[in-house]
């Protein structure tokens, strides 16, 4: 059995357990293990064998016996005679998740970052000490770096992490864990923008996104569709300027075009932002897209890159509907059902990267696919991460699709096919041209050409409709953080099937979070009333803050009415605001205790300029309703030794 933790020190474990049955296997041209020169034996032996996992980035393919009984012999048998083909780099055991009983393939690879006080000579000597090869320092966190082991460390890497994880200096550190990717479409036209008859049927069931086509298509605003890959040259993305920035993260190349059987992205970047010129009308068709091509497998780094390169190069809303394994939804008893797939830490950090650096620190939007398993998304570490917006999918009739993904992490519904019967086939947007994708140039599956699909679905159609709706937001109002565009998501829903949704006190439901999207709505929200007085006091005065020791800048406000709201800039120069407890505190006169805005997050991050309010300091919220009369004082206490700064300025804009 072998542990790996998620989170740092007293972090999640995941436990993985060696499997009797299966063996993974690379071949010496990391190729196909059928097109592979084997000898008859070998052959034989690779023909008794099922393949249940191809990780084709990594180059391996997963085999297992097919028969129960002496599954270990069986498996041992295979591994001695293809260990001696001259075409096989490697067969070796496999490891899997102990609750879901999939495959996990481990490299030898790591994942590690030092504590942001460490200096990089201190990180690179440590890593030598283990006889760790830095493969690069990573750009989305400070002291984070990619290492690799030396050839054949095998299972040893499991020992290395954990010992790595043990040291002072080390924050995080996990193995290179890698699991199959799974898109996110489910079963075999665009009814879900408007109101609309199909095949003599009225489907009123949309989220409402032609309404919203009178205020914004989405212009200006960047959506990048992270996936296997998008078909560029399809008409439908052919507008001037429409397609910027595009990458194969997983090749490292500027060319994001599909491979082989690669289909699914290019029907997700339909949903999202085709341009309607055409066949099919994406949500924000006048949005431009960043397409993003990743096939290597879940947990790999390249998934990390991707969500870099996205923040890094203009992204403002990034769609992904990919993620762990589904269980099959109709089987409550299947294994899979059980497993908890944390989030890599390499990976959150890029997604943390992504809020706190993308759109000039306003945060990128990121919509993920609940999927569709019929299970808990609150098991999914990547689509139930808090900052993301998981979104289930509805049905052509306003209810649940059988599929869809349910839990507490749910935080909307966009309307998506689902199984038989259903009134329509699914979602009709774009497919790769010609005779390449989903529709080989059928009019009964899109049109003649193949230009499209009529029944694109699940979870993953779902996702970047709501990626869709994140960019017509963004395009009303490009001043809005993530987390506010978040919160329009959610005070936009509409609550759908009320008697089965079974929305708490707060008015969420586990099967349609906040309810289906309403994007005429959401851009509504946008641009929201302004309160009938604000009013805005300052204090500029350039006062040092000691080491260890306290500076204060008051400010003074004579209103005497309630607060309805309140916003506080502060300006902060710091060499490690890490160091730093950073507080408001109210008048005496106005009965509410000390609001803290910061405490010690950022690490070695310079310099602290930035505006507070209720929905990124919820803190705030208590003093809604008190009179503000008197003296506010900002507090900044430096609580570690070295660094020094100086407290600028501090603003308060106060609503009544």
């Amino acid at each position: 059995m072998f542990t790996v933790t998620y989170g740092g020190k007293g972090g999640t474990k995941l436990t993985l357990v060696e499997s009797d049955e299966h063996v993974v296997v690379r071949t010496a041209d990391g190729g196909d293990l059928q097109l592979a020169p084997l000898s008859a034996a070998a052959r034989e032996t690779v023909d008794e064998l099922e393949t249940v996992a191809t990780f084709k980035r990594a180059g391996v393919e997963v085999l297992r016996t097919t028969a129960r009984k002496q599954a270990r012999a069986l498996r041992d048998e295979a591994r001695a005679i293809l260990k001696k083909e001259p075409a096989i780099q490697f067969a070796g055991r496999v490891l899997l998740d102990k609750a879901s009983e999939e495959p996990v393939v481990y490299t030898e690879n790591f994942f590690v970052k030092f504590y942001d006080d460490q200096s990089t000579s201190a990180c690179t000597r440590l890593l030598k000490s283990y006889g760790l090869e830095v493969r690069r320092p990573l750009a989305y966190a400070r002291n984070a770096y990619f290492v690799s082991a030396p050839e054949n460390t095998g299972q040893e890497v499991f020992k290395i992490a954990q010992r790595l994880l043990d040291e002072a200096s080390v924050e995080l550190c996990h193995p290179e864990l890698v699991r199959e990717v799974r898109r996110r479409a489910a079963f075999p036209g665009q009814w879900h923008l408007k109101k609309m008859t199909i095949v003599g049927k009225s489907i009123d069931a949309h989220a409402k996104v032609e309404a919203a086509w009178a205020v914004t298509r989405g212009e200006g605003a960047t959506i990048a569709v992270i996936d296997n890959g998008v078909d560029i040259d399809h008409e439908e993305f052919s507008s001037p300027g429409k397609i910027v920035a595009k990458r194969d993260a997983s090749a490292g190349t500027d060319n994001p075009r599909p491979g082989q059987g690669d289909d699914h992205g290019t029907a997700c970047a339909g949903v999202a932002a085709a341009d309607g010129r055409f066949g099919a009308s994406g949500v924000a068709p006048a949005a431009r897209l960043m397409p993003i091509r990743m096939i290597s497998d879940l947990g790999s780094l390249e998934e990390a890159d991707a969500f870099q390169w996205a923040a890094d190069h203009g992204a403002d809303v990034i769609s992904c509907s990919w993620g762990p394994i589904d269980g099959k939804w109709w089987d409550p008893r299947d294994p899979v059902h059980n497993q908890k797939v944390p989030l890599p830490d390499s990976t959150r950090v890029a997604i943390e990267y992504v809020f706190t650096h993308g759109r000039n620190g306003r945060g990128c939007v990121i919509t993920w696919a609940a999927g569709n398993g019929n299970e808990s998304v609150d098991n999914d570490g990547y689509a139930s991460h808090p900052g993301v917006v998981a979104v289930a999918a509805c049905n052509d009739a306003g209810k649940k699709s059988a599929y869809s993904d349910f839990g507490n992490a749910v935080w909307c519904a966009f309307p998506s096919n689902d199984t038989v019967p259903a009134q329509t086939p699914g979602i009709f947007t774009t497919d790769r041209s010609g005779a390449s994708g989903y529709n080989r140039g059928l009019a009964s599956l899109g049109d003649v050409k193949g230009n499209y699909t009529n029944n694109f679905g699940g979870t993953s159609s779902a996702c970047p409709g709501a990626a869709g709706v994140a960019a017509l937001v963004l395009s009303r109002n490009p001043e809005l953080r993530h987390d506010e565009v978040k919160d329009i998501l959610k005070r936009c829903c509409e609550q759908i099937d009320p008697a089965n949704g079974k929305y708490d006190a707060a008015g969420h439901s586990a099967w349609y979070g906040y309810g289906r999207l309403d994007a005429k709505k959401a851009v509504d929200l946008a641009l929201p009333a302004q309160p009938q007085a604000v009013v805005v006091h300052s204090t500029v005065q350039d006062v040092p803050i000691p080491d260890l020791g306290t500076a204060q800048l008051a400010v003074q406000v004579p209103e005497t009415s309630p607060l309805k709201a309140i916003k506080v800039t502060v300006d902060i120069e710091h060499t490690y605001i890490g160091d730093l407890v950073v507080s408001l505190l109210p008048p005496a006169a106005a009965g509410a205790t000390p609001v803290v805005l910061h405490d010690r997050q950022g690490g070695g991050t310079d310099n602290i300029k930035k505006t507070y309010d209720t929905l990124n300091a919820p803190a705030l919220l208590t003093l809604i309703g008190k009179v503000p009369k008197g003296a506010w004082t900002l507090k900044v206490q430096d609580k570690e030794k070295l660094d020094k700064g100086r407290l600028r300025s501090v603003k308060l804009e106060l609503s009544f």
